[in-house]
């Protein structure tokens, strides 16, 4: 939130720079994240007086002005209308700047000397008004910097507030915290004003139907009003906080909301039909246009302002656009009331509808302040649109809200808790100067604490003990460290099996993301997932942050995918990344099954973009594969299978296999289906593998293998097997090591060849089998005749033929 330094100090005096205001506030929970000194955009204007105006010679629309700064007299050519003799304006002299760069010059027009400028708001870049020249007050000094003469210099503040404070969302909520901790007094606006005409129940009413949401509700009428600019003073208080200033009635709305806290709503009275409020539940479906011409359509638990025919706002969040006040509104019904904060917090997640005074109802605001606001806002509006309020006002309070009252409090016991040694006396007067009522339960013992209203967040004694804390200043508490009895630090295997991971891709290249596990529940939708699907068993939030961050996921390719789109989108095309995080599977009554998982991806080009690689070259399956098979080889597990038949919707059929160890899957590795890559508006390829981290920790093996360097020569045979395309490489090579051949020392495929010279459906498969014996050195009559018996049975048990033999 953006705090006025100038705005603060209309309600406590304070003499600390800006920067201790910074430190008190941080110290005290809120933290202040920047400080922003802000200047009018212009210099060299001053304040002047028009002594006189006459009409151009040669210009019908301009006129001739002679301008007073007290010392000085100019002659100013001015177009505009709304001058006369006397008026105290803005005159940017010779070699003024104004905003968008301009320099004041001495100029002649049309024949006419120019010595100035006469300004409006717009020009300044302190206002919106382009109507005509700015009128300042006669109470100003001719001559004087007009920046110094409105006090434009202002200060600042961007302040963290926790949900738990919503008293702080206000200038008066502010300044009560620099009272509490400097000792100074808040000066609350005085509010009075004359009711006149008729009574507001002879023309309105207010209904409530559903008070659980909607425990009080208060009204105003103000008629008469005349819709103008507001005037400067409001308009750059609203502008230092980021509030754009529209006409004196919203702008009102928002003063206050951010003087007091309290969001109040202006329906413009002649649109109401039926000339009443009624606040009830949205129809399922029911449709709407807000005050920002978006059409909403709502659920049955969305709260709604209505009239007596139709909605007209959306409780809590934005008023709708048949309501809005207009430039020939003439009455006004005031609205200020309190909604439960639950309900605006849903509804405005689910209609994606964050307002300013959605933030304020969603953390609660003071049930008592809320008449307050409306009187308030009641009389500003009167004040600046010439209106007339109108006798009494309605309060619908149909479910009171007790607030907290009689907290036991044990100042001993605050002591214990914090470390400190502070008098009850001085706990005492804290909590008085945080507002709040203190009486003794018992002469020198516990004290009773009713907080204020509006402390949504004090409930309990600990409450009482943090602002005891906060107040007095952590710096405060003296520093103490834990008494600890030394324990062997223990990791779990799962853990140690995450490091192990992180540390060897990290090793290969690879980055890790940290991904969500909220996600959309469409992307069963984009990943082509089967009705069935286990990945489709999602475990729903009760109160997401959006739609798209509503469920838990239960894989991890769609976030790794995600994170490929923006990388490609901010142009970094070429990924090795990684992700290592739990998936949530809703398995019914019982509680979610988690799992630990680990995802990679490989898209773009296979190596870095150096002068010795071709660009041209990008990563593949293999490439991944190899990755994983290292990854296996350096956690030293052994056995590991790629075994065709994957069958997920979002792998491309023919490029994707499982992962198999002792007869289980462990996981799964694949091209990216292109329609998936389509419907996520990626282009280009990406590979992706995921594996199941519980089912890896069985696999692990303390043991180390290890055996001498060979001392005697080893023999190696190459075979080139024409087999049908559908039979799988591992295949060949476990027919080979059931021979159980001693002699066979390491066996592997070096080249897959598929083209002129094969048969169509076939492919031809290049085997290496290396021979070694560890006592002797072998003959080739010893070798040829271990060999053939292990190429025999590879013939046999796939119908292979030799290349280049026969075919």
């Amino acid at each position: 939130m953006l705090v006025s330094l100038k705005w603060l100090k209309d309600y406590i005096d304070v003499e600390l720079t800006p920067e201790e205001i910074a430190g008190k506030l941080t110290m005290a929970g809120l933290e202040v994240d920047s400080i922003d000194r802000v200047s009018p955009g212009f210099s060299g204007v001053v304040v002047a007086k028009i002594l006189s105006i006459r009409p151009h010679p040669n210009a019908d629309k301009l006129s001739l002005c002679e301008v007073s700064t007290g010392d000085q007299t100019f002659p100013v050519v001015c177009g505009a209308q709304n001058i006369h003799a006397g008026d105290i304006v803005p005159l940017a002299t010779v070699g003024a700047t104004i905003p968008g760069g301009y320099t004041i010059k001495s100029s002649r027009l049309r024949g006419e000397l120019s010595e100035g400028m006469l300004c409006s708001e717009e020009e300044l870049g302190i206002g919106e008004d382009t109507t005509g020249i700015m009128m300042l007050p006669d109470t100003l000094t001719l001559g004087e910097d007009l920046a110094v003469g409105l006090d434009l210099d202002d200060v600042t503040f961007e302040i963290s507030i926790t949900p738990n404070r919503a008293d702080c969302l206000s200038m008066i909520g502010i300044a009560r915290e620099i009272a509490a901790m400097t000792g100074g007094r808040v000066r609350h606006p005085a509010i009075k004003f004359e009711e006149k005409g008729e009574g507001i129940d002879e023309l309105t009413s207010v209904t409530i139907l559903d008070p659980d949401l909607c425990p009080r509700y208060t009204a105003r009428l103000i008629k008469n009003i005349e819709i103008r600019p507001s005037p400067a003073w409001m308009r750059m208080r609203l502008e230092a906080v980021g509030l754009r200033a529209i006409n004196n009635v919203v702008d009102v709305t928002n003063f206050v909301m951010m003087e007091l806290g309290q969001p109040l709503h202006a329906f413009n009275f002649r649109s109401l039909k039926e000339g009443r409020i009624v606040v009830r539940g949205a129809e399922e479906g029911e449709q709407f246009v807000s005050l920002d011409e978006k059409p909403r359509t709502l659920s049955a638990d969305t709260l709604m302002i209505c009239d007596g025919v139709r909605p007209v706002a959306v409780a809590g969040i934005m008023g709708g656009l048949d309501s809005e006040v207009e430039d020939d509104t003439k009455d006004v019904l005031l609205e200020s009331a309190y909604f439960n904060p639950s309900s605006i917090r849903k509804s405005s997640r689910s209609l994606g509808m964050g307002t300013d005074a959605a933030f304020r109802f969603e953390r609660g605001i003071d049930p008592d302040g809320v008449v307050r606001a409306l009187d308030r806002a009641a009389q500003l509006i009167a004040d600046l649109s010439g209106g007339s309020i109108c006798k009494g006002y309605i309060d619908e309070y149909p479910r009171k809200i007790e607030a907290i009252r009689d907290i036991p409090f044990r100042p001993e016991r605050v002591n214990r808790i914090l470390g400190t040694q502070i008098e009850a006396g001085e706990m005492k007067e804290i909590l008085e100067g945080l507002e709040m009522a203190v009486s003794e339960k018992e002469p020198g013992g516990a004290y009773l604490v009713t907080p204020p209203t509006f402390r949504v967040d004090i409930s309990r004694e600990i409450d009482l003990t943090e602002e005891i804390a906060r107040i007095h200043g952590y710096e405060g508490i003296p520093t103490s460290l834990p008494e600890l009895s030394p324990e062997a630090v223990t990791t779990s295997d799962e853990r140690a099996l995450q490091g192990r991971i992180r540390t060897i891709l990290n090793g290969y290249g690879y980055s890790e993301v940290i991904n969500y596990s909220f996600i959309s529940p469409a992307s069963a939708d984009v990943l082509g997932l089967n009705e069935d699907d286990e990945g489709r068993r999602f475990i729903r939030l009760e109160d997401p942050l959006g739609e798209d961050m509503s469920v838990m996921r239960t894989g991890l390719v769609y976030g790794l995918l995600a994170t490929m789109r923006k990388n490609i989108s901010a142009g970094n095309h070429d990924l090795r990344i990684f992700e290592m995080g739990k998936v949530f599977t809703d398995v019914g009554e019982q509680l979610p099954r988690e799992r630990e998982r680990v995802g990679a991806l490989v898209c773009g080009a296979r190596y870095d973009r150096l002068w010795h690689f071709d660009e041209d070259l990008h990563a593949d399956f293999y490439d991944l594969k190899g990755r994983m098979e290292n990854l296996f080889d350096a956690l030293r597990i052994r056995d590991i299978r790629f075994t065709s038949g994957c069958d997920r919707p979002f792998l491309h059929p023919g490029r994707a296999c499982h992962v198999i160890s002792d007869g289980r899957t462990i996981g799964f590795l694949g091209d990216v289906h292109p329609d998936v890559l389509e419907r996520m508006d990626i282009k280009g390829k990406a590979v992706v593998f995921e594996l199941d981290l519980h089912s890896i920790i069985p696999l692990l093996r303390e043991d180390f293998l290890y055996r001498n360097i060979p001392k005697l020569p080893s023999a190696s045979r190459d075979v080139a097997f024409v087999v049908d395309e559908a039979v799988e490489g591992r295949y060949l090579l476990d027919l080979a090591l059931e021979k159980n051949e001693n002699l066979l020392e390491y066996i592997d495929i070096f080249d897959v060849y598929v083209g002129q010279g094969v048969p169509n459906g076939m492919k031809s498969l290049a085997v290496r089998f290396t021979y070694r014996s560890a006592t002797k050195t072998l003959t080739d009559g010893e070798v040829n005749e271990a060999h053939e018996r292990i190429v025999e049975t590879i013939v046999r048990h796939t119908g292979a033929k030799i290349r280049g033999l026969e075919i």
